[in-house]
């Protein structure tokens, strides 16, 4: 016996497309596709969830927020599955998950340039050479560029003989930690600078000092946190924690005055602990010039697919006019240049 039906009207064939015929093994391609969706958009809306109320979780979410951008990629696949399967939540909830994303890849931060007059302008080189593999190829690019200020993270004694010998006469003022592997870290200055403690307590060489511009004290900090690696994601969030200290402390005596921290932050601006570096006043250089999002990790594939995790973070007292990212070889980094000037900024 059947059910009569109405003349005129269609059976509502619900949020998923049941009608068509099983495929291989008995399944349906409607319900197929909308599962899919589903494990797609609810891996997706957990990074997100993380992203939304400031928090960074666990593995793996904070790797899979350094490329929190690349998620509009399963998100779109997400929602045409979802057409497919003619899943109308699905479809609702793919349409949210893309706008969401798209919302949170705007830079973060502020990019308002400095009232006072500009008093000089500073070239600034971060570079992570992957335990001296890019040396040579540094000293050439240092060469080329002819920075005021390098930041290089990973360099060894080794490295830092090899750069001693090739740019001691160009640059001849340094603060270092002379540790082996990654934990060589240097900074290289064309002027006289003070070192100062730097982060001691940190895993990898973050050296500090204080250089004079102008007649203005600058504070330097380079920066190299332990990447989020699975099972020691506390010493990655602490050291994090250490840079945002830094930003607020004095350094060689200098109170909140001018201040460069650049390096290999192993942080994205979707990272909470990064934005919270920002939230101190620091401004990432790359965002002021108009090259926010550039990726730089891994060298291997970037631009065209990375994460953006080194950077040169300026106090307000600095505007950028230029920011670029270099190719060395040898390093699965890729090098950032700089152009900022520093401008004469009124303090209460």
């Amino acid at each position: 016996m059947t059910t009569p039906t109405t003349p005129g009207r269609t059976e509502d064939p619900g949020p998923l497309t049941d009608d068509a015929p099983p495929g291989p093994g008995g399944r349906r391609p409607g319900r197929l596709r909308a599962r899919l969706a589903g494990l797609l958009l609810l891996g997706v809306s957990t990074v997100l969830g993380f992203r939304l109320t400031d928090g960074d979780g666990i593995t793996p979410v904070p790797q899979l927020l350094a490329f929190l951008p690349w998620l509009l990629a399963p998100a779109a696949l997400a929602l045409l599955l979802a057409a497919f399967a003619r899943w109308r939540f699905g479809m609702l909830w793919g349409v949210l998950a893309l706008g969401l994303v798209a919302w949170h890849t705007e830079p973060h931060g502020k990019t308002s340039e400095p009232s006072g007059p500009a008093l000089a302008e500073l070239r600034v080189m971060t570079s992570n050479v992957e335990h001296g593999g890019a040396t040579e190829a540094l000293t050439r690019a240092i060469a080329r560029e002819r920075p005021d200020l390098v930041f290089v993270q990973e360099c060894d004694p080794t490295c830092l003989a090899r750069l001693d010998a090739r740019l001691g006469t160009d640059y001849p003022h340094r603060s270092a930690v002379e540790e082996y592997g990654a934990a060589g870290s240097a900074i290289l200055s064309r002027t006289p600078l003070e070192p100062t403690v730097g982060l001691p307590a940190s895993t990898l060489g973050m050296p500090g000092a204080v250089i004079e511009v102008k007649g203005h004290r600058v504070r330097l900090q380079l920066a190299h946190p332990m990447p989020p690696m699975p099972g020691d994601l506390g010493t990655w969030r602490r050291e994090l924690n250490m840079l945002h200290g830094a930003a607020t402390a004095p350094i060689g005596g200098v109170d909140f005055g001018p201040m460069i921290m650049a390096g290999d932050f192993n942080a994205t601006q979707d990272h909470a602990a990064f934005r919270r570096i920002l939230d101190t006043g620091l401004r990432d250089a790359a965002h002021l010039a108009d090259a926010s999002r550039t990726a730089t990790w891994p060298a291997s594939t970037a631009p065209l697919f990375g994460a953006q995790i080194d950077h040169v973070l300026v106090s307000p007292d600095f505007h950028a006019q230029a920011a670029r990212s270099l190719d060395l070889g040898d390093t699965d980094h890729r090098t950032v240049v700089v152009d900022l000037t520093l401008h004469e900024v009124a303090r209460r």
